[in-house]
């Protein structure tokens, strides 16, 4: 089951404190984006965080899962209505997470 985009919309929303976010459909779900580097995967209507130190004390709960079938565990986030606490684990989390690879202009 592939995410709604009000609850992909809405996720962005809550978010929205820790930069400028954005999301890409990708696989028939979504990838999360803050300052153009990627912190999750947004899939069937649940957002997953990419696991970092730095995120693990301020989580009210560590629930590891996949986002999909096949895919490393990430943190699972189940309390998404608390724009403030995501914005600010999605701010230690992209932190943490090396910069994004440059791509090579393509001739």
């Amino acid at each position: 089951m592939a995410s709604s985009i009000d609850f992909v919309q809405y996720i962005a929303e809550q978010c929205a404190g820790a930069g400028e976010i954005t999301v890409r459909k990708m696989f028939g779900d979504y990838g999360i984006y803050c300052d153009g580097k990627i912190f999750g995967l947004i899939c069937d209507d649940s957002l997953y965080l990419k696991p970092t130190e730095a995120a693990r004390p301020l989580l009210r709960s560590v629930e590891m899962r996949p986002p999909y079938n096949g895919a490393s565990n990430y943190f699972y986030i189940s309390d998404v209505d608390d724009s403030e606490y995501l914005s600010e684990l999605v701010g230690l989390t992209c932190r943490a997470l090396p910069a994004p690879k440059q791509r090579k202009k393509q001739k």
